[in-house]
């Protein structure tokens, strides 16, 4: 599995596969081989001809207008991440990933994050690889946030996060995250995708299926030891200059027991931290 010569065709192919002729009001008069739509139908969904989208798909044709881009997302009845994703993957072009990650200066950055006494906060780059992470956050996560840390290995193969009950919502939204965010043309993103695939069988099918979910804002719930389950609420931000850098902060309501519980958590470290 390595970096797709067209991405958006790939995609494309993936979302054909994917898609329920039922979903989308297509109607069959002959027995299928494979689930999915075929090609014509996806072409007359979206108001272009055949050949045009075979082109799109076998990556002939790596141009389309934002007209067709539109009407190919009505026609897999995309939602708003998905076309964004597609409409990214239509301009994608290859990169010096490593080089673009190698000038990023993150001295500053740590220094922010360390000032954040009671706010778990983390950087990850595209593949969802921890750059930087405070000390609180790696209290709260402390089997993921560890700087180097491959969040999507942490995922898939760590056997006391696959026991986790909220499992199987974390892994579909892991996937999704690494395909929304992921540089199509990053060989280290494909190389960390073909090893999961070829360790997870549910990695495999999630992978396989491109579907993708930016990750915004929403609510937590970590187990954190000596305080039990702390509800808390991430936020994310793009870090500018920086080839796809995420900041994702979590914070408690003021006056709650979450954030009562942050305070003391970040008064024990910096104690511990004082005498060590």
């Amino acid at each position: 599995m390595g970096t797709p010569a067209s991405p958006l065709g790939e995609y494309l192919r993936a979302r054909r596969a994917a898609t329920s002729p039922e979903d989308v009001g297509v109607r069959s008069l002959t027995r299928r081989r494979v689930p999915g739509l075929r090609r014509d139908e996806v072409a007359r969904l979206a108001g272009i001809s055949q050949e045009y989208y075979l082109r799109l798909e076998q990556g002939r044709d790596r141009t389309p207008s934002d007209q067709v881009l539109q009407a190919l997302g009505r026609a897999f009845r995309l939602d708003d991440a998905g076309r964004q994703h597609m409409v990214r993957l239509s301009t994608a072009q290859p990169s010096d990933i490593a080089a673009a990650e190698a000038a990023v200066s993150t001295e500053a950055m740590a220094a922010i994050l360390d000032s954040w006494a009671n706010t778990p906060a983390y950087i990850i780059n595209s593949r969802h690889e921890v750059v930087l992470s405070n000390a609180l956050a790696r209290w709260v996560v402390p089997l993921g946030l560890e700087v180097g840390r491959s969040i999507p290995e942490v995922v898939f193969t760590y056997p006391e996060v696959r026991a986790l009950p909220t499992w199987q919502d974390l892994a579909d939204r892991t996937a999704r995250r690494m395909r929304f965010y992921g540089d199509p043309y990053d060989e280290r993103l494909h190389t960390t995708a073909a090893r999961l695939c070829a360790l997870d069988p549910v990695f495999r099918d999630l992978w396989e299926r491109h579907e993708v979910d930016p990750y915004y804002d929403g609510d937590v719930r970590p187990f954190i030891d000596g305080y039990g389950q702390v509800p808390l609420r991430h936020q994310t931000f793009v870090v500018p200059n920086t080839p796809g850098y995420l900041l994702c902060a979590y914070h408690a309501v003021p006056g709650s027991a979450s954030a009562e519980a942050l305070a003391h958590l970040g008064r024990r470290i910096a104690s511990e931290t004082a005498y060590a």
